[in-house]
């Protein structure tokens, strides 16, 4: 086994790892012995998804918190980061995913098949990957499901032909160890497993208190808010659960925010507050755009503008949308838990209207 090294960044790569360019390029050293590797992602507009390798915390290995996405291409980045820092693959011994989405989880299957890593996975994803076994299929279920209810029946079709029904099962298979709100040692590092239930109903971060450090998956993301509740399966209410989870947050001391994707944060609590009220002027909208009429989500989302451009709904591809209408009926959902709004269904539709003073 390669002997562990300590390595931060060369200065004619210290432009790498900024806001537009975190996708780009090999490792970037973010703490002694703690290194972000971004992967590629096929035709997705997140460009990248970050996985960290950590040195030094076993005798037969590295740790690695994510992934990423099974094909040649990331693994080939991975190798390659790896050789950069003086180890190579068969060094994996650990992965700890945050989260069941196939950039995170697929690739941490495909190592254990490879170098028998042992992977691991929150526990609240055991019923996403039963039904990924019986559904046997890549198509967004239950996201299509939320779309008819908001009336939006004919991009749920649009949407259902756009799937070739190529699904493949072999991607899929159940970690070694499924977790729960724990701690988990390697060596003297101590990382607690914190549920945060909202992006998915199982996704979890990893907390390395001792260094000052988060590995937030898609929980916590430094420019961007992450879709809720896009899984098979469903949550009785997303939103909530997401508000609560970043809500958790802040009652633990701050940390600097290694997410999954975009570059490295200096404060979480910084970036969980402008979460929070990105979601609180959200509902507002939300509720305004609701006015003195009953409506659908479908028609909601039609009012609201979308991305930090403010892009008009009837701009987006179809898969955008689908996520635009599914967030406005988790946050038509939330108001309704509030008593700020009242919910009717008529023909598996729901439809909103401002609740009475």
């Amino acid at each position: 086994m390669t002997t562990p090294t300590t390595r931060t960044p060369r200065s004619d790569r210290s432009d790498r790892f900024d806001r537009g360019r975190w996708a780009q390029g090999g490792p970037e050293t973010v703490h002694p012995g703690v290194h972000r590797v971004p992967l590629p992602l096929p035709e997705d507009g997140l460009r990248a998804v970050n996985v960290y390798a950590l040195e030094g915390l076993t005798d037969d290995g590295l740790v690695l918190i994510d992934g990423g996405w099974s094909i040649p291409e990331s693994r080939k980045a991975l190798e390659d980061a790896l050789a950069e820092l003086g180890h190579d693959l068969g060094e994996i011994s650990h992965i700890l995913v945050t989260h069941i989405h196939r950039d995170h989880y697929t690739q941490a299957v495909e190592l254990r098949r490879l170098l028998g890593s042992r992977v691991y996975l929150g526990a609240g994803e055991r019923r996403g990957l039963e039904l990924l076994g019986e559904l046997r299929t890549d198509e967004p279920v239950s996201s299509l499901a939320t779309l008819r209810r908001a009336g939006a029946h004919d991009l749920a079709e649009r949407l259902t032909a756009m799937y070739q029904g190529d699904f493949d099962a072999t991607v899929w298979e159940a970690p070694d160890r499924w977790l729960r709100a724990e701690e988990l040692r390697f060596g003297d590092t101590r990382l607690t497993v914190i549920p945060t239930p909202g992006h998915t109903q199982g996704h979890v971060v990893y907390l390395d208190q001792a260094r000052g450090l988060l590995f937030s998956g898609d929980h916590v993301l430094p420019h961007i808010t992450p879709s809720i509740g896009f899984e098979l399966g469903d949550a009785a209410l997303p939103l909530g659960d997401y508000l609560d989870s970043l809500h958790l947050m802040t009652t633990l001391a701050d940390a600097r925010l290694l997410p999954a994707h975009g570059p490295v944060g200096d404060s979480v609590h910084a970036r969980v507050g402008e979460l929070l009220t990105h979601h609180d002027d959200r509902l507002a909208e939300t509720l305004a755009a609701l006015g003195d009429r009953t409506r659908t989500a479908h028609e909601v989302a039609g009012e609201l503008g979308w991305t930090r451009r403010k892009v008009a709904f009837a701009e987006l591809g179809a898969f955008d949308q689908m996520l635009a209408v599914n967030e406005t009926a988790a946050h038509l959902d939330v108001l309704v838990a509030r008593a700020q709004a009242r919910c009717t269904e008529a023909d598996g539709v729901n439809r909103y209207a401002v609740a009475a003073a």
